[in-house]
């Protein structure tokens, strides 16, 4: 059971002062009553709940994919930086999403948000080995070596051996190289930090997979979208 005023809030009809305002308009309804109490407890899954005439479409959780740009933070709030929320919509907002998991700053690419605890944290937890793809320039020529040297588990500079990773070089020159990194892990700078134990520096890095997702070609840097039903299910079951 949820307040009458936080389910409509949440999806969008206004601030619970708003939802109050309606309240005493009496243009809310729940099985057929008008409400009198903004504070009524309601189970929003059964109930039918109308605003103004008009039947609401619950949903406890929302499930968003967005091209995260570069220069934006991934985190909910920042007193100095713009972040991913700040690029939502109020009616996206509301439900207060999180990102799973982090880029960089200066890291562009494939970013999931969602509201929904538990999927969160089974897409972040290392145990499930959830595979995160990224596609990235390297200031240095990288070699079979180094391929090796991923598959066996990069040490960071703190001591920490992470798993194995999977390393393809996409192309080669004297002035760097094209590469596609598979890891299943999310430590800070961790793909910065691997390429930096083996003497070399990313110079650009864009997430293009995560958990069997791809990033959808359509979105520009900074657009989002909702996951369809499929995506959704895939994410879930991967």
């Amino acid at each position: 059971m949820e307040r009458l005023d936080k389910v409509i809030s949440n999806l969008g009809y206004g601030s619970r002062k708003d939802v109050k305002s309606f309240v005493k308009k009496g243009i809310i309804e729940v099985d057929g009553v008008v409400v009198k109490d903004n504070g009524l407890l309601v189970d929003p899954e059964k109930s039918v709940i109308k605003v103004n005439g008009e039947e609401i479409l619950y949903r406890k959780y929302i499930y968003l994919m967005m091209n995260k740009p570069d220069g934006v933070i991934s985190a909910t709030h920042d007193n100095r930086d713009e972040t991913v929320i700040d690029l939502l919509n109020l009616e996206h907002q509301v439900f207060e999403p999180f990102p799973v998991g982090r880029l960089d700053k200066d890291t562009v690419g494939l970013l999931l948000l969602t509201n929904d605890g538990d999927l969160n944290h089974r897409l972040i937890s290392p145990k499930w080995h959830v595979d995160k793809v990224y596609y990235a320039e390297i200031d240095k020529k990288v070699d079979e070596k180094d391929i090796l040297a991923f598959k066996n588990g990069i040490t960071l500079d703190d001591g920490y051996k992470c798993l194995e990773a999977k390393l393809e070089i996409l192309s080669n020159s004297d002035d760097g190289s094209e590469i596609r990194l598979t890891i299943q892990e999310g430590k800070f700078h961790q793909v910065k930090r691997m390429f930096e134990a083996v003497g070399k520096n990313v110079t650009y890095l864009r997430r293009e997979e995560f958990g069997g997702l791809s990033l959808d070609p359509d979105l520009e840097e900074g657009e989002y979208r909702e996951l369809t039903d499929e995506e959704l299910s895939l994410l879930k079951s991967y």
